[in-house]
């Protein structure tokens, strides 16, 4: 896929930047930039670096918190595939017993 440039503006300076969806990259420099500009509005007396260092944790922390969350979900997710498969593959092994049992003709 063509990595197409596109323009975006991040506290207040802009940047060309380069991604492979034009719409997925605006959205992620606005993330930045909202974080940035919420960090700048609480602390105004800290310089740019100061606060762009802010920012990138906070995001990162975000990012983190994200990959537990999704790590989690599939933990849960693998062990509730692991109960069904067990609960099938007993449910699938009685299917011959029945059979031989319906097929068994009764002495009388």
């Amino acid at each position: 896929m063509e990595r197409k440039s596109v323009k975006v503006k991040i506290f207040g300076a802009e940047y060309p930047l380069r991604g492979e969806n034009e719409e997925f990259t605006k959205k992620v420099a606005g993330y930045v930039d909202t974080m940035i500009s919420s960090i700048h509005k609480k602390i105004p007396e800290q310089p740019p670096l100061t606060i762009s260092v802010l920012a990138a944790l906070n995001i990162t922390e975000d990012l983190m918190k994200e990959k537990n969350n999704t790590s989690d979900f599939l933990h849960g997710l693998e062990l509730e595939l692991r109960k069904l498969t067990q609960h099938l593959d007993t449910e699938l092994q009685e299917i011959p017993n029945q059979e031989n049992a319906q097929e068994i003709p009764q002495e009388q």
